[in-house]
């Protein structure tokens, strides 16, 4: 970087040393603090999270290094029509509402671990069930995957000597090791620290950037002059984009697996409502800031590719040291919110994934198998899953953004399968399976034609592949159920 400054000095070194230790004894703590050898207390904490807890583990699962760096990067490269993620970032919240509280209530009588647990208990048919945990797996594997790469991205723009696989190493070592000691209590429980560094954080960097710079009216002032096109009126395709995109997320991120076991996991149900009430605010004070980051940015940091505007918050934050050398030393606090974010979010998927594989797919395989032995199983799991994660966010060279895409037009096919479950007693298993696996096949084979280099447009018609195989998806459920009926 200019001038030889960088965030990750030998102060900023010492800083993430430090808070990894520490999320190392809390892990310690949390595996101290457990009440039995079994699946319900490892994944579900002994189902007792309080008001606190639950909000800032939800927050900090919510908000990871996607936001830190995928947010402020697809502000940077598509100018002012991103402000909708603001939006489906509140969507999420509204997507929680209509199912939350009814599958609490449903957890606590039938002990429900997992989101295949629910849909086994309403289906009673195993090959959707496992369908379910199996999209939840590699949506999860694919959300672990983005968030490595933006703790490589961070540790390889933000550092002199420290490369990017060595930054994806250790810090998925550390991730692993504490999640594995302690299970969802001692995640939870870092969550907390992680949560209060993050929102910290955005404030922080939001508040450097424009007090330091030139302020919100002469950054859409200079925006005009360099990229004059972040203010042309959106087309028909980006409206339905933005449609598109707010049902994506909405439903997507509410859906997350590791989102569902917190459901379970709450203390009560009114614990439950709270958090979510609290939580519809955040997105105010934390997507919206890094939005402005990455704007901020196309007018400092100017033609930067593809994979390069990913980074664009640490370039900032470079920049600024560069422009003003005192400010080094509060930088730290940026260090500690973006491993903050990415582990948060690391860890949970991680331990949901393992949940998962553990309970649906290995325990019927082997019945006969102790709570003590499902969940050493589940803790090597863990272990195998985030070493290849680890190879694969080393070799990927799909942006951030592009990964959040793939991971929730994915989870999205599991909606009906959840929300008609929940509220109505007309659907049955074949239509709802049915659905599942031609609405799935639609969103694979669409992203691997992208992949392939087809010249299909990336959205049809601007609404994403995984929305198209969800009409798809809904509709053989509606006409399935008629005719069974």
């Amino acid at each position: 970087m200019e001038k030889g400054i960088f965030i990750l000095d030998s102060t900023g070194i010492v800083v993430v040393i430090v808070y990894l230790i520490l999320l190392i004894i809390i892990g310690l703590a949390g595996r101290f603090a457990r009440k039995e050898n079994s699946l319900d207390d490892f994944y579900l904490g002994g189902r007792n999270l309080g008001i606190i807890v639950l909000l800032l583990t939800l927050y900090a699962t919510q908000y990871s290094g996607n936001t830190l760096f995928g947010f402020s990067g697809s502000a940077y490269r598509n100018g002012f029509w991103f402000l909708l993620s603001v939006t489906f970032m509140m969507a999420v919240i509204a997507g929680y509402l209509l199912f939350a509280p009814r599958l609490f209530y449903l957890s606590r009588q039938k002990r429900y671990l997992t989101t295949s647990d629910f849909i086994q208990d309403r289906y009673k048919f195993r090959p959707l069930s496992i369908l379910v945990s199996l999209i939840g797996i590699v949506a999860l594997c694919n959300f672990i995957l983005s968030n490595l790469k933006a703790i490589g991205l961070f540790v390889e723009s933000g550092s002199a000597n420290i490369s990017m696989a060595q930054g994806v190493i250790t810090f998925a070592f550390i991730v692993v090791l504490y999640e594995t000691l302690g299970g969802m209590r001692s995640v939870a429980w870092t969550d907390v620290l992680q949560g209060i560094v993050l929102f910290i954080g955005c404030l922080f960097i939001f508040g450097v950037i424009i007090f330091q710079l030139d302020g919100l009216h002469i950054l859409s002032v200079n925006l005009r002059e360099v990229r004059p096109e972040f203010w042309n009126p959106p087309t028909f395709d980006q409206k339905m984009s933005w449609l598109s995109s707010i049902l994506i997320v909405g439903f997507g991120i509410s859906l997350y697996p590791q989102a569902i076991q917190r459901i379970y996991a709450a203390k009560s149900k009114s614990v439950l409502k709270r958090s979510l009430q609290v939580m519809v605010f955040l997105p105010i004070v934390t997507t919206l800031f890094m939005l402005i980051v990455g704007w901020v940015g196309a007018v400092k940091i100017p033609n930067l590719g593809k994979e390069e505007s990913d980074t664009i918050t640490v370039q900032m934050l470079n920049f600024i040291i560069t422009e003003v050398p005192q400010l080094q030393v509060l930088l730290v606090v940026f260090v500690a919110a973006v491993f903050a974010a990415i582990m948060s979010t690391v860890d949970s998927s991680l331990l949901s994934i393992s949940s998962s594989i553990t309970k649906d797919i290995y325990a019927p395989l082997r019945p006969h198998s102790s709570q003590a032995e499902l969940t050493l199983f589940g803790k090597l799991l863990s272990w195998m899953l985030m070493a290849a994660m680890t190879v694969l966010a080393l070799i990927t060279q799909d942006t951030i953004w592009r990964l959040i895409e793939i991971k929730l037009e994915l989870l999205i096919q599991i909606a009906p399968a959840i929300l008609l479950g929940i509220h109505t007693k007309r659907v049955c298993a074949g239509p709802v399976f049915a659905g599942l696996i031609v609405g799935t096949a639609i969103t694979l084979l669409y992203v691997i034609a992208i992949k392939l280099g087809s010249d299909i447009p990336v959205r049809p018609f601007g609404i994403h592949a995984g929305l198209w195989g969800l009409i798809v998806n809904v509709a053989i459920i509606g006409l399935g159920s008629f005719i069974k009926k």
